[in-house]
């Protein structure tokens, strides 16, 4: 396999979450005393610009606001991690990989050099504390997100992909629990309604091992947006396997979906997003 690194992925290829851990933090420490009253004169200098940054995007989400709310309908259902988890529960993880905290997961990590293709897609979460009786934003939570690709193959399990590790990663939700990836459309394969696995784990140092989580659940996609990207090139089969496929014969959504259903927006020229509340 090539050498070759993504982004900012120059340092060892081992120690994962751990290795990485140190260096995010250093880079928060660094971007708070940044964001001082320079910081807030240097967004503010972007925002008048007209350039659209990640907090500005991220500040527009409907999701954004409001510091409590009331319980709604109750947590987003645990379902199975699937035979591809790649958190160590099944043989491979991507966990002890470092540059695995990574907001963009379309590249693979460490000595793998593939990229996947595909419609382009970002996931916007918003993960929720339930623990009291009002619903908080879970600030610090760690979520570890993994889908298939265009093609319906799993990195580091199937074996068109076995020697990768994209569309794979963890974020950490900020102070109003939200958190994003910059990630692909996933495809329809046999057998499974177009899905996102992914599990929240209380901090970001515990999201090194599966023994830590809180939750694992997965998103599913509305069925208009999935005609409309499968009708692009390279979802060719997509388009038979959800022909063959519905939420109520889904062995993961036949018992219902209302917590999972993505609020999905956008087109195929400009790329969708898919928004979710996650209660916890």
């Amino acid at each position: 396999m090539s050498s070759t690194r993504h982004d900012d992925h120059d340092h060892p290829v081992d120690g994962g979450i751990e290795r990485d851990l140190p260096r995010l933090l250093s880079r928060r420490r660094a971007l708070g005393g940044l964001l001082g009253v320079s910081g807030m004169a240097l967004l503010a200098s972007c925002g008048s610009s007209g350039t659209t940054t990640t907090t500005s995007r991220a500040a527009a989400s409907p999701l954004r606001g409001g510091g409590e709310t009331p319980v709604a309908t109750g947590e987003i259902p645990t379902e199975t991690a699937g035979p591809f988890p790649g958190n160590g529960s099944n043989g491979a993880n991507v966990l002890t990989e470092a540059g695995v905290v990574r907001k963009d997961i379309r590249t693979s990590v460490g000595s793998a050099s593939g990229t996947a293709e595909g419609v382009p897609l970002t996931i916007r979460l918003k993960v929720l504390d339930l623990s009291g009786t009002t619903s908080t934003p879970l600030e610090g939570a760690a979520v570890y997100l993994w889908h298939a690709d265009r093609n319906g193959d799993y990195s580091m399990y199937s074996a068109a992909a076995a020697d990768e590790n994209y569309l794979r990663g963890v974020q950490v939700a900020d102070a109003d629990g939200m958190l994003e990836f910059t990630s692909v459309f996933p495809a329809c394969y046999d057998g499974r309604w177009p899905h996102i696995h992914f599990e929240v784990y209380p901090t970001l140092d515990a999201a090194t091992s599966s023994s830590n989580k809180l939750r694992t659940t997965q998103l599913a996609l509305p069925q208009d947006v999935c005609d409309q990207v499968y009708a692009a090139a390279g979802y060719e089969q997509s388009v038979s396997t959800m022909s063959r496929v519905s939420l109520d014969s889904d062995m993961v959504f036949s018992d219902g979906y209302s917590l999972q259903m993505a609020k999905t927006t956008g087109s195929n020229a400009e790329g969708w997003t898919a928004e979710l509340t996650v209660p916890v």
